[in-house]
């Protein structure tokens, strides 16, 4: 169940033209309540998290998730969880309101969003029917262009409807307002809310990541430096997209980090010698091709997002099996060291 400012949620019955989730969250889009809220997010000023800042024991210590991997963290050990790089993808979270444990999950795809909202509830709380929880969605964007709206041929959907954020947006408000649970959403910042325009009418999201104040809940728009993305960056970089070839990990959020001990755990992921091939066939492609071949949104990436893919298909080329990585089939652990700083274990 989905409640807006303490009152359940209601949207009209769904046309038979036009599924239930759309209903949903075009409804919740204009809802002058979530569009106030979304107001007063976008009015916070950008926090860029650096390694350096992790040092020290007085120091910020946080959690940083990657694209379709989650990371639900306890208050009294982590004062951030967070991401950024998304462009079509949603960053969704989800705090108990009675402990502040905090989840949060980096979503790409609609097929993940019931398992994954079910593996995020079950690290919360026991029994989640009796708990209350406050609930962020940050991210994405309307992807078309006000010139590829207006010169394509008429339709019988508007232009918002196509690209990649409005299918995983709507499927994520469907999914919560299906569920049991009472889900209390605090921020919408998602499609044409997270959209600004160029002069020629180019669209990019407002903010690609965030961050969660666990103590307060407080959700600020956040980007992370290439050195705060830890720990194991690469081997995590590459999970994502192997695991897409690995049953195990159908239709589920990529586990990353133990919220008891407060260390990753980077699951054993298998790489075949397609991807060698792969990595092998677009590493000395341009930037431009790449950004066409590997992205869902060339024009609104970060400008390390190549950078980021070659040093990926780098590491490929030289581990192309993966058992180098992974030579005990057991999971690559990291723990915090009383500088901040991860240790592998």
């Amino acid at each position: 169940m989905i409640f807006v400012d303490g009152n359940s949620f209601s949207t009209p019955s769904s046309s038979p033209s036009q599924p239930e989730g759309d209903d949903i969250l075009l409804a919740l889009l204009e809802n002058p309540n979530l569009i106030s809220a979304t107001s007063s997010f976008k009015a916070n000023s950008e926090r860029k998290f650096l390694a350096s800042d992790e040092s020290g024991s007085e120091r910020s210590k946080w959690v940083y998730i990657f694209q379709k991997e989650y990371a639900t963290v306890d208050p009294a050990l982590v004062d951030f969880v967070g991401t950024d790089e998304a462009t079509t993808c949603v960053g969704l979270v989800i705090r108990n309101q009675k402990n502040g444990m905090t989840s949060v999950a980096h979503m790409d795809s609609p097929n993940i969003v019931e398992m994954g909202l079910s593996q995020m509830l079950s690290s919360l709380v026991a029994n989640s029917l009796e708990t209350e929880f406050d609930v962020h969605l940050i991210g994405g964007f309307e992807e078309v262009s006000l010139q590829q709206a207006n010169g394509s041929a008429i339709s019988e959907s508007p232009a918002y409807l196509d690209g990649y954020s409005f299918p995983l947006c709507s499927k994520i408000v469907h999914t919560l307002w299906s569920r049991h649970e009472k889900f209390h959403l605090r921020t919408l910042c998602v499609l044409g809310h997270n959209t600004r325009r160029d002069s020629d009418g180019n669209t990019y999201p407002f903010f690609n990541g965030f961050a969660v104040e666990t103590a307060s809940g407080i959700v600020i728009p956040a980007i992370f430096d290439g050195t705060s993305r830890c720990p194991d960056e690469i081997v995590r970089r590459i999970r994502v997209s192997v695991s897409y070839e690995d049953a195990n990990w159908n239709e589920k959020l990529l586990e990353t980090y133990d919220c008891g001990s407060d260390c990753f755990k980077i699951a054993p992921c298998r790489w075949t010698l397609r991807q060698y091939h792969i990595a092998l066939s677009l590493l000395n492609c341009s930037d431009s091709e790449i950004l066409s071949t590997c992205s869902t949104s060339p024009t609104a990436e970060a400008p390390d997002f190549v950078d980021n893919l070659r040093r990926q298909w780098t590491y490929l080329i030289e581990h192309p099996h993966w058992t180098e990585t992974f030579p005990t089939k057991q999971a690559r652990t990291f723990a915090r060291s009383s500088d901040g700083k991860w240790i592998r274990c």
